[in-house]
């Protein structure tokens, strides 16, 4: 086992018999990068935003079915449908910018060169649903240390895949490919901004961002941008794909805040997948203890 699950997922919320076989043989062929990782992942504790009193870790199967990949078509359930294209060995993440040391990580190194950890967070999404899923991950901060930033970077910027023969929908110009995120220094090193590799104790499907994506809880979920092959330490703030295609709509923060509602809708209530009533929206999703520091003096109506 690579960790131990959470025991509110049954049985039958777990990846059909045949896939299940197919990944644990996929780990012992991925060139021993998991296999390494496996000690580490077995001791997983608690951080940061975890445990979430009273609210159910959602299922497995609303994770993994339910998602916003628009490289893979634009309903909700085509990254699942669509996903499978993608190929996610061999993988690397380049690290570049305004750092003392660039580098190029296989992401065979990046499974071994940070303790890997079990976060569960809230997730929000700007349409207005939310879930809550347990990540397997590292610190940002920890790659980022690696590099060594010089006194010029202010912001961290990043970049999915752009391959249009393994990601269908990047041959319609619904955004300006590739997908591109970005945060503040300090956001980026604040300890609960994750990269993760897994999630319910198994590797990271491809429909939620294999073999490596951003999770930052306290932003809408289009800040935590998947399947990542560049990160860059800029000077300037960064463009980002969805402030670009819409800025009335997307600001560059994005913090959930249910006092900024989207143009078309309010944000003041979100809707629990799996649950029949909708929930009022926390601010920073609920995080606010450990990130409204971030944003002291910020007119958060104006810098949404």
């Amino acid at each position: 086992m690579l960790i131990r699950k959470p025991a509110d997922i049954e049985p039958s919320e777990i990846t059909p018999k045949d896939v299940y076989l197919n990944r644990r043989q996929f780990m012992v062929t991925s060139a021993g990068g998991l296999l390494v990782a496996a000690d580490a992942m077995a001791a997983l504790t608690a951080k940061p935003g975890t445990p979430l009193k009273d609210e159910k870790t959602n299922s497995l199967k609303e994770a993994t079915t339910y998602n916003n990949y628009y490289e893979f078509g634009v309903d909700k359930e085509d990254p699942a449908k669509h996903a499978g294209s993608l190929k996610t060995r061999p993988w690397s993440v380049v690290v570049e910018g305004e750092v003392a040391k660039p580098k190029t990580f296989s992401i065979e190194e990046l499974l071994k060169f940070a303790p890997l950890e079990e976060r569960i967070y809230r997730m929000r999404c700007v349409e207005g649903w939310s879930m809550v899923i347990p990540w397997i991950g590292f610190s940002l901060a920890a790659l980022l240390k690696q590099v060594e930033p010089t006194g010029k970077g202010k912001y961290v910027a990043f970049e999915t895949l752009n391959d249009p023969k393994q990601m269908p929908g990047v041959k319609y110009p619904i955004l300006d490919w590739p997908y591109r995120e970005g945060l503040r220094m300090d956001e980026a090193m604040h300890p609960l901004t994750i990269l993760s590799v897994g999630m319910y104790g198994d590797v990271l499907p491809n429909q939620n961002g294999a073999p490596i994506r951003l999770v930052v809880p306290w932003k809408y979920g289009f800040k935590s941008i998947k399947s990542i092959v560049r990160i860059r330490v800029v000077e300037q703030q960064p463009k980002t794909s969805w402030n670009m295609a819409a800025p009335n709509e997307y600001g560059f923060y994005s913090n959930v805040n249910p006092k900024v509602d989207h143009p078309r809708w309010s944000q003041a209530t979100e809707r629990r997948i799996g649950e029949f009533s909708r929930r009022k929206t926390l601010l920073f999703n609920g995080y606010a203890d450990q990130v409204a520091g971030l944003y002291g003096g910020m007119d958060l109506l104006k810098y949404f």
